[in-house]
């Protein structure tokens, strides 16, 4: 849902939910429904929170308390990440977070994140740390959100593409690295126990992406055969 008119009125979301959510609802379980991927801080920010409770609207008039509403967001919203006691979202973002994130709380959504370590460790190895992703909440505290919990939407390791930060042993033992702390149910250090949903990026290499790290973050190659074993 990036599509700036659906703001503009509770009219518009319905029909999006109707021709999008609803013919589907007996037949898939929605666990969340995202307003943006990725587009905090942007040109479609105002936008966001607009939509999220427009669409919140026509879930609550269906009785469909089972879906949650929500945004995802990337990395770079963070001014900074490392050290994770360090996170900041960046200025243009604080506010309208702000005030997103009393809308989760408030209904007991998650904020989902596409973390990638990669990304900042390959452009800063002498300062970072291949294990810093985890996945704190202090960020969002900072911003008064830390009632509210954290889905890893995207996570993953690219398997070539730039040399020796890019190798099948370093993708294999990253996604098996974050699929154990997953399935361990440890939360992270600022909540122990906690338990946090997370997704591996991605089932499929992809070669219409850009040449690079980007068309090999796939667990398996278009003709089903895996890059690399993860388990």
């Amino acid at each position: 849902m990036k599509k700036a008119n659906l703001a503009g009125s509770q009219g518009a979301v319905n029909t999006w939910f109707a021709a999008n959510v609803e013919p589907y609802v007996n037949d898939i379980v929605f666990n969340h429904i995202a307003v943006g991927n990725e587009v905090i801080p942007g040109s479609l920010v105002e936008h966001i929170l607009p939509v999220m409770k427009y669409l919140q609207n026509v879930i609550n008039d269906k009785n469909l308390d089972g879906i949650k509403v929500t945004i995802v967001l990337s990395g770079t919203a963070l001014a900074s990440s490392y050290p994770p006691s360090n996170g900041a979202f960046k200025p243009e973002a604080s506010n309208v977070m702000s005030a997103i994130l009393a809308f989760l709380s408030a209904r007991g959504s998650p904020l989902m994140i596409n973390v990638y370590p990669y990304f900042a460790y390959s452009s800063d190895p002498a300062n970072i740390h291949l294990n810093y992703a985890q996945f704190t909440a202090t960020t969002m505290e900072k911003a008064g959100g830390g009632g509210v919990g954290v889905v890893v939407s995207e996570s993953g390791w690219p398997s070539d593409g730039n040399g020796d930060f890019t190798t099948p042993e370093l993708a294999r033992t990253y996604n098996r690295n974050f699929l154990k702390h997953i399935t361990s149910k440890a939360g992270t250090p600022k909540r122990p126990g906690a338990y946090i949903e997370g997704y591996i990026f991605a089932m499929f290499t992809e070669n219409q992406k850009p040449e690079g790290v980007e068309q090999h973050f796939g667990l398996f190659h278009p003709n089903m055969q895996p890059v690399y074993p993860v388990f």
